[in-house]
């Protein structure tokens, strides 16, 4: 397999620029995850790749073929660029069985028959599929479509796998497999998987690396899924992964205080750029934490078990708070109760300027 190396890219839609100096490398023989909102320009960005579309400025590499360069006007067609890619709809066809669907790459390709039916099933294989070679498509599960799906890509010895949304029609157990099944895939192959999602989680589950993507098609961070949580490069990728909570903070005097709809004392450390105004302070639902010796008091509203932690809705003044506990916190420091008045302390706060037009509570 084969790093890609985006250098550079420019497309644009008539008056509409979906990505403009776009540059980012994935490493060869890495699953890297492309997410952001709809819109920000996953998609472009890989038809791109694939050859369908072609860019105004830049370069893209794979290896050390180069695919597209606007400066030295190559553009290899789209049939040639030895990608492999699986959609979300699975796009098997219906009246072959799961051989011939493996094979038909191959055919279009006019490889010898003894050949495909070798390299067929040695794709099936690695997808663990040989024993449903001869069924129909109507005869498998959504599961084992999708797998068929993948071994079609993979039955071409791409240089680098395309994944666009794969397993969002897969029922909430399917896709945990089927996660699982891709990247026990990769680490076999030692393939380079480009994955493109909308889902966090998923890809905080798959990703070796996570490219963030902003509305207006910026890449705002890359990185482990790790830097990505505990190193957010700015407030859109704080955001964005995982679910915040945002207070303002205002100055009364010399104290800080957290604007809650009445003004309560914020009994830690503030900035020097937040405490000249016009900031808000974020906080993970992770990172509240109760303690019954904080000044910060808030009423219970919600409590819900999700059987790995507690999840809760606080109210701190007439702002909303979400909590997270995780079980080992909760039989340390026991189990809020809806209605209950609590101490809560902030831990990993970030301060961000406030969004344009937002309100205090």
């Amino acid at each position: 397999m084969a790093n890609v190396k985006f250098e550079d890219i420019t497309f644009r839609y008539g008056s509409n620029t979906v990505l403009e100096h776009f540059s980012l490398n994935v490493e060869s023989g890495t699953i890297v995850c492309l997410v952001g909102p709809s819109g920000c320009g996953k998609t472009t960005l890989v038809r791109a790749l694939l050859g369908l579309i072609k860019p105004e400025t830049g370069s893209i590499t794979v290896g050390d073929r180069v695919l597209y360069s606007a400066q030295k006007r190559i553009n290899v067609p789209a049939e040639k660029r030895n990608i492999g890619i699986v959609f979300q709809d699975y796009a098997v066809w219906p009246h072959m069985t799961v051989v011939e669907n493996v094979s038909y790459p191959l055919k279009k390709q006019r490889v010898p028959k003894n050949e495909i039916r070798k390299r067929a099933m040695r794709a099936l294989e690695q997808v663990h599929m040989t024993e449903y070679a001869n069924h129909l498509p109507n005869q498998l599960s959504g599961g084992q479509q999708q797998r068929v799906a993948i071994a079609r890509a993979l039955v071409v010895d791409s240089d680098v796998l395309v994944m666009d949304e794969p397993i969002t029609n897969l029922d909430a157990k399917l896709r945990e497999e089927m996660l699982l099944e891709i990247r026990m895939i990769q680490k076999r192959l030692n393939a380079t998987i480009l994955y493109i999602t909308h889902d966090q989680q998923s890809a905080l589950q798959l990703c070796d690396k996570m490219a963030i993507m902003e509305q207006n098609g910026v890449l705002c961070q890359y990185g482990t899924d790790e830097e990505i949580i505990l190193r957010p490069a700015n407030r859109f990728t704080f955001e964005f992964i995982g679910v915040s909570n945002f207070i303002p903070v205002v100055k009364d005097g010399a104290q800080m205080m957290l604007d809650c709809g009445e003004k309560i004392a914020y009994p830690g450390e503030v900035p020097p750029e937040a405490a000249a105004g016009g900031y808000e302070m974020g906080v993970r639902p992770n990172d509240v934490v109760f303690d019954k010796n904080s000044p910060l008091k808030a009423r219970v509203d919600s409590r819900v078990f999700l059987g790995s932690e507690y999840n809760y809705f606080l109210s701190l003044g007439s702002r909303q708070v979400r909590v997270q506990q995780s079980m080992l916190d909760a039989r340390t420091r026991g189990i809020a109760q809806e209605g209950e008045t609590v101490g809560i302390r902030f831990l990993n706060t970030r301060f961000y300027p406030l969004k344009k037009g937002a309100e205090t509570a």
